[in-house]
């Protein structure tokens, strides 16, 4: 199913070098859904529909690589599967159900976000079950130093991710068209606290499986958050003036950016 492992590595490094690109690019371009929603990014589905669309094939993608794997009931690289979907279950069947606004995602974002998605399906699956050395990840992987020190950050991100989430929720009531700073929980640090925390979380990944294709997806989550993270800071900026920037918050990393 896979390439040789030289073949992987240049898989990883085209994708880490398109990331970059990514970066660069989106300091230049609207990310075109949510609060940077426009109409010039073609047709569109509810918001909902649009989530599930764009979240869910990450999820098939990496249960089929589980399963067709001879790996798939080894104890360490089970542990990262079950990992790596429990994001993906909440991102893709939870998160989207508890959305509240009634807004619309282009079917161009989405389909970007399949391509992107089945690729790091690729990535994740492919080293755990396919391409890393036998024996890379024994039982007694589990309480390694990287495993648990990643495992720890990876929930920690989660945590803050879905605690920011809830207070986005829950800045307006229902009717209520008006916006509003986000406070509290990390938000007291960065202007986009949930960002902040799935980067930590795929951080975290990376470590407890101590790979070059975690570090990848890490620096994707980066280069894909980051910019979007500037931009809706310059928004609340010019929204809300001094009442936003005397808070002294960053972009997406306390303290630093």
């Amino acid at each position: 199913m896979f390439p040789d492992a030289v073949n992987f590595d240049i898989f990883l490094a085209v994708m880490a070098v398109t990331a970059v690109v990514v970066f660069i690019t989106l300091h230049y371009v609207e990310a075109g859904y949510g609060v940077s929603y426009t109409r010039r990014w073609g047709p569109t589905v509810d918001n909902r529909l649009g989530w599930v669309l764009m979240e869910a094939p990450v999820f098939i993608a990496m249960a089929l690589l589980w399963w067709h794997s001879g790996r798939r009931f080894e104890a360490a690289p089970l542990v990262m599967f079950l990992l790596f979907e429990f994001h993906y279950f909440q991102r893709s069947f939870i998160f989207p159900l508890l959305i509240r606004s009634r807004g619309r995602m282009p079917l161009s974002i989405i389909a970007m976000g399949v391509t992107f998605n089945v690729l790091n399906a690729l990535m994740q699956g492919g080293w755990i079950f396919y391409i890393s050395p036998e024996g890379r990840y024994p039982m007694s992987w589990l309480w390694s130093p990287q495993f648990m020190a990643g495992t720890v950050i990876f929930f920690a991100g989660w945590i803050v991710n879905v605690h920011s989430d809830y207070i986005i929720r829950h800045l307006r009531r229902p009717g209520d068209r008006r916006h509003y700073i986000p406070r509290g929980g990390m938000f007291r640090y960065v202007s986009s606290a949930n960002y902040f925390g799935e980067f930590v979380e795929w951080t975290g990944f990376a470590i407890l499986t101590w790979s070059a294709s975690g570090a990848v997806f890490a620096l994707w989550t980066f280069a894909n958050l980051a910019p979007r993270a500037g931009k809706l800071r310059d928004r609340y900026a010019r929204e809300f003036g001094e009442e936003f920037t005397s808070l002294g918050r960053k972009r997406i990393i306390p303290f630093i950016y």
